[in-house]
């Protein structure tokens, strides 16, 4: 889905550029959970951002966004979807990196010198665990975002062919029914003011391609595939989700980009 990681990306950059509030960035974050709360991941990180370290109560966002201020006034965010075999945007071994594996998602701030990582604590609180990132940091990868569009498309029609062959995209009764519920139960993600409408459209999609996927995923009742065909399917849906991830990093890159340059409210 659009990643909790992906909203604090684009409104703790617009933040930064001044083009919204910090109460607009705690809104934003609503969907996700009924109550964020931040905590340092080693005494390093702790003392490196000020924030509390383990065995201390959690803080709130905006101790977070305090920090963030403090380390890099002007600075951007990045958001990072690494899985196994496709790490891009991983800053390099270390605490970040293999918690960011883990969840799947996290947000980069390469100019504070440390990330954050969400994972669900407790029923409807998410927890933000900041790292220390004191390595350089690989340059912010580059993809143009008609071209992740594109290809995001373009992978989605060359896999119909073969998904079709292994019995995994025909019809199935309630089918759609469970595409669209699948989509309605998705948090809402919230966008700033100025969101590119390009990088609106792509997320919209990917999470589309992600709930197909999804029901892709899914065998026929009472028709569970051979290992052969399983391996076929994973290996016929590994490019589409390899271009889901690399369609939204950059639609949110393209989203950072242009907040970065709008007027200051």
């Amino acid at each position: 889905m659009s990643r909790a990681s992906a909203t604090l990306t684009v409104w703790a950059s617009a933040w930064l550029a001044g083009a919204a509030a910090p109460d607009d960035v705690l809104d934003a974050l609503a969907p996700w959970a009924d109550a964020h709360d931040v905590l340092a991941a080693d005494d390093a990180a702790a003392a490196a951002t000020d924030l509390p370290g383990p065995g201390s109560p959690a803080t709130s966002v905006t101790f977070l966004l305090a920090a963030l201020r403090r380390a890099a006034p002007r600075g951007q965010a990045r958001v990072v979807l690494p899985v196994a075999g496709d790490i891009r945007g991983l800053p390099g071994p270390g605490g970040f990196s293999d918690a960011a594996l883990a969840a799947g998602e996290g947000v980069l701030f390469p100019d504070a010198g440390f990330g954050a990582v969400p994972s669900v604590v407790a029923d409807g609180v998410l927890r933000w665990t900041v790292h220390a990132v004191p390595d350089p940091v690989p340059p912010a990868e580059h993809v143009p975002l008609n071209h992740a569009e594109f290809d995001l498309r373009d992978q989605v029609r060359r896999s119909a062919s073969v998904l079709t062959s292994l019995g995994v995209a025909r019809h199935r009764p309630g089918v759609r029914e469970e595409i669209a519920a699948a989509l309605r139960s998705r948090p809402r993600s919230l966008w700033p003011d100025g969101m590119p409408g390009q990088s609106l459209r792509v997320l919209q999609h990917a999470d589309e391609v992600d709930a197909i996927l999804a029901a892709a995923s899914v065998d026929e009742p009472g028709g569970a595939l051979s290992a052969s065909a399983a391996g076929a399917r994973r290996d016929a849906l590994r490019p589409i989700e390899a271009a889901v991830r690399v369609a939204r990093r950059a639609a949110v890159a393209e989203a950072v980009r242009v907040l970065a340059t709008s007027p200051a409210v």
